[in-house]
């Protein structure tokens, strides 16, 4: 299901076709040269002083690292989460030999983005959720102290919102893409004077 930003300018394909389906289909595959290329996209992300603060368990469907990454969702993403070919749990490194790691999340944020555009380029679709417990995915992974779980992310094939599990959440499927307009995003002069 194509759902294309409704956008005020021309967007790069990769970027106007990225949207976070919850329909995905449960005998969908990822390739590992595809999977290879979602995580070497991620690699290649900007970060502060090149400090690269993004790391990423790796759980493929029907695996254990998957089936831990699954536990630690919230049942409204287990709900439709089961589908996807792969989970993967999305970390920052806080510190590395020179101390804190200035704007850690902000750099897993820019791998993230990354990965789910390869996505996109490779014919897949990824779902990023905020929604799973922070403290079962340390326990579950042995996480280090200086390991921040942030995201997991669902990546696979489309699948059709007939088989989301319930009303509520093929309509959220379904729904038109919205974004603030961009008035109310870029500003100059002063906050709150668009800049377009």
């Amino acid at each position: 299901m194509d759902k294309p930003a409704d956008t005020s300018v021309s967007l790069h394909p990769l970027i106007a076709a990225r949207w976070s389906p919850r329909a995905l289909d449960p005998a969908g595959e990822v390739g590992e040269a595809a999977l290879r290329a979602l995580l070497e996209a991620a690699r290649w992300a900007p970060s502060n002083g090149n400090t690269q603060p993004a790391r990423y368990l790796v759980g493929r469907r029907g695996d254990d690292t998957y089936r831990r990454i699954f536990d630690t969702l919230r049942r409204g993403n287990q709900s439709w989460a089961g589908a996807a070919a792969v989970l993967l749990l999305a970390c920052a490194v806080t510190e590395n030999e020179k101390g804190a790691i200035p704007h850690a999340d902000y750099g897993v944020g820019l791998a993230s983005e990354n990965l789910v555009l390869q996505a996109v380029a490779e014919g897949l679709v990824a779902h990023q959720m905020g929604g799973f417990d922070t403290d079962a995915a340390r326990a579950a992974f042995a996480l280090p102290a200086d390991v921040r779980p942030l995201a997991v992310i669902a990546v696979g094939t489309p699948g059709s919102p007939d088989d989301l599990p319930d009303d509520r959440t093929r309509a959220k499927e379904l729904a038109p893409r919205t974004r603030l307009p961009l008035d109310q995003v870029a500003f100059t002069g002063e906050w709150g004077r668009p800049a377009f």
